[in-house]
């Protein structure tokens, strides 16, 4: 490939950044970034791109997605102002995903504001994964390359030959996607019914398909406290499934007690795709990839090529 690109690290990521490189067999760029003792941060970019198209790799992380959020937002106005051709985020997991609608009287929709705020910094192209909900891809206006692990995962547990499979949606909400992921295993469809008493608490109330004697993959966009995990293998050993219970997750959030959670909920194993850096992973954690999906949508995008085909 022509270099006619650089890609930038963010600090939230460098592995998933340095993996993207290597995939295309190019070098990180090299951009200096610090706090002052005030806590603001400072970005600086080390070399040169101008005319080039740039790509700016940072994720979310759990308990620091505000400050990567705004070291985002000063990578991408330093790069505007160092004349790049074009800013391209490369957005893994985008924070304040849930909060995409006003679900009671006087809240903001934050997914809309740091929307808008990545794109009044002067991103020109956004690319993620696996957004909470797909209305997100409307609160920008540059374009948005919402990408799906969907074929990567679904390879993962074909390998696995499980007895049985069922596909296991944690609500409602995620019915299409968990359909469209058991129709690619070959296995049947669940849907749980719950309800949230309180933020990061629900509670499974009916278990809808037949699960009796299946090995269900609880199959869902993030996990993050892990509460809701307990309550969804319990419900689902009451309806007589196998207890090899096995997640399926795209984001790791795994935020305050999660390890603790997914352990006590005894799921077999917990899938999940590298959007996110992990330190305290529970057992049988198991992680899938995206270099691949990733570097070939940048791959295309310099080349001027499909991307919709890499994971449609």
């Amino acid at each position: 490939m022509k270099q006619e690109f650089k890609i930038f690290s963010g600090s939230s990521h460098p592995v998933f950044a340095q993996a993207i490189a290597d995939h295309l067999k190019t070098q990180l760029g090299k951009v200096t970034i610090k706090r002052f003792s005030c806590g603001e941060t400072y970005v600086k970019y080390d070399e040169t791109f101008r005319g080039q198209e740039v790509f700016l790799v940072q994720t979310c992380r759990t308990g620091q997605m505000n400050n990567d959020l705004i070291e985002l937002l000063l990578m991408i106005d330093a790069a505007k102002q160092s004349f790049a051709k074009s800013v391209h985020v490369i957005l893994p997991y985008f924070a304040y995903s849930r909060q995409d609608k006003i679900h009671a009287p006087r809240e903001g929709i934050s997914a809309k504001l740091f929307a808008q705020m990545i794109q009044g910094a002067g991103a020109d192209h956004v690319i993620t994964m696996h957004l909470h909900s797909d209305q997100i891809q409307g609160f920008f206006d540059c374009p948005v390359d919402n990408l799906n692990p969907r074929k990567e995962l679904v390879q993962y547990f074909k390998k696995k030959n499980i007895s049985d499979p069922v596909v296991v949606s944690p609500d409602a909400g995620g019915a299409k996607d968990a359909k469209k992921f058991a129709d690619e295993l070959g296995a049947g469809l669940a849907i749980l019914h719950k309800q949230r008493p309180a933020h990061n608490k629900s509670e499974v109330t009916h278990v809808i398909g037949d699960i009796e004697n299946k090995t269900p993959i609880i199959v869902d966009d993030m996990v993050d406290t892990g509460g809701s995990v307990i309550g969804a293998a319990q419900a689902l050993l009451a309806q007589g499934s196998k207890k090899d219970i096995y997640l399926c997750a795209t984001h790791a959030i795994l935020s305050g007690d999660a390890q603790k959670n997914l352990e006590a909920a005894k799921i077999k194993e917990c899938v999940f795709t590298d959007s996110l850096p992990v330190e305290k992973k529970p057992k049988n954690f198991n992680t899938i990839s995206m270099t691949p999906l990733f570097s070939g949508v940048v791959r295309n995008v310099v080349e001027h090529k499909s991307v919709s085909k890499l994971y449609f």
